[in-house]
């Protein structure tokens, strides 16, 4: 494959400027992929609804461009069937996930399952979340990018009840979208979580990210790659994971994440971490500084719930916002999507019986289904702060394929809900008996 391969160009989304006060059913704070899937799903329902966003779309954003089985059944869910399958530009479809750890490298398949695809794929952020928009504007959706929102707009004095948010466009120009109800998934650092007052739950893991773009000729595997025990330049052991992910452009996502449970975490120059991760890879993988299409980037990786509850005063938490990231893997757009549409669910409920409480159900029902989980994943985070621990894992289980299969399950959240499968019997027991904390 030519190293002059570059990004695919995608076409600019168009919006429509706001009224100095506009009126919907709803307001969505952010249009990433939580956002843009919850006005996809509110505006098929018929639901007005207005969709802000600081930037202007396509945009990056600093991920791993995965998409497991678990973003899949959701494009699916959004009829973007092309995109689910790897026929759109931009989407490529990846069979498996091939783990490195210690000396052994293993390549396991999608595990085939009733309730999820059997495939993943990858896609940019850039394609991704620019998709996601059109489709909610294709459904109805109006979309205000380029309008940042400065915080929310109080039914009354006492706040008590969130009635809209006030907007700020970079032209200086500025109003408000009055809604009943409002879906706040601006990221981990937006406006709204501040407004509200909501504080990071810091016994909740958190982890950093860099992420970079490198020409390779290895861009058409099928295989996404995850490394599981991670050195420096100097040979020390990481506590951290690192990831290859071929993407439809030539190119390969390449990145490492540290936990917060981790000694390196604070004071760690991330780029120049994963760039000597990179460079220590080239022979295998052309990850070389010349082959490095742009700068580095880092993000934070909120997870586990660590912001709530998920419903405060007529505003519900979607995506980073509410600190749904796996702590297993670092994956967080399927939870994003999952919420949205839960979220949807509620909204247009609340929205005819004209009860606030109806609102609560939403924190109710994501704590059902995934608060044990991302308990058992806050247990993980806290053992494999210690590198240490993951080495001796790698080295002693990595060689056993029986027990790497249900590694992967759990740590891609792939079960069967009625399952047949010894595995899933026994990880969804786990899920069950751990507490929704």
């Amino acid at each position: 494959m030519s190293s002059t391969v570059t990004s695919r160009p995608v076409a600019p989304t168009t919006g429509e400027d706001l009224d100095e006060v506009t009126h919907a059913d709803v307001a969505i704070v952010g249009a990433g992929p939580g956002g843009a899937a919850a006005a996809a799903h509110l505006a098929a329902r018929g639901r007005d609804v207005v969709l802000l966003d600081k930037e202007s779309f396509p945009r990056d954003k600093v991920c791993g461009d995965g998409l497991t089985p678990r973003v899949v059944r959701e494009l699916l869910d959004l009829g973007l069937e092309d995109e689910a399958h790897g026929r759109a530009d931009g989407f490529a479809v990846q069979q498996g996930l091939r783990i490195h750890g210690g000396r052994v490298e293993m390549e396991l398949p999608w595990p085939e399952l009733d309730d999820w695809p059997s495939w993943g794929g990858t896609a940019t952020r850039r394609v991704f979340d620019a998709t996601l928009v059109r489709a909610a504007q294709h459904a109805g959706a109006r979309l205000a990018q380029g309008h940042g929102v400065t915080g929310p707009v109080w039914r009354d004095a006492a706040e008590s009840r969130v009635a809209g948010v006030a907007w700020k466009g970079a032209d200086g120009r500025a109003g408000t979208v009055r809604a009943p109800v409002v879906i706040a998934a601006d990221g981990a650092g937006g406006p709204m979580g501040k407004a509200l007052g909501i504080r990071r739950r810091t016994e909740r893991p958190m982890a950093v990210a860099a992420r970079g773009y490198y020409r390779s000729p290895k861009a058409d595997d099928p295989w996404i790659s995850s490394f599981l025990d991670l050195q420096d330049a100097d040979g020390r052991l990481l506590s951290g994971y690192g990831w290859v992910f071929p993407l439809d452009d030539g190119t390969m996502n390449v990145g490492l994440g540290l936990l917060s449970t981790s000694r390196e975490f604070q004071g760690s120059n991330y780029r120049k971490l994963l760039e000597s991760w990179a460079t220590g890879m080239a022979p295998d993988w052309q990850t070389t500084p010349e082959n490095l299409t742009a700068p580095i980037r880092t993000g934070p990786i909120p997870m586990g719930f660590n912001k709530t509850p998920l419903h405060q005063r007529g505003v519900l938490l979607v995506g980073d916002a509410g600190g749904m990231v796996n702590p297993f893997n670092g994956e967080g757009i399927s939870y994003a999507m999952e919420a949205a549409q839960l979220a949807a669910e509620v909204a247009d409920r609340a929205l005819v019986t004209k009860r606030t409480s109806d609102l609560d159900g939403y924190d109710r029902v994501l704590r059902e289904r995934i608060g044990g989980y991302y308990t058992l994943g806050k247990v993980f985070a806290e053992l494999v702060g210690d590198p240490r621990v993951m080495h001796v894992c790698t080295t002693y289980g990595m060689p056993y394929r029986p027990l790497m299969k249900l590694v992967l399950k759990m740590m891609a959240h792939l079960t069967d809900r009625r399952p047949s499968d010894t595995k899933d019997v026994i990880l969804n027991s786990l899920q069950r008996l751990a507490p929704a904390a």
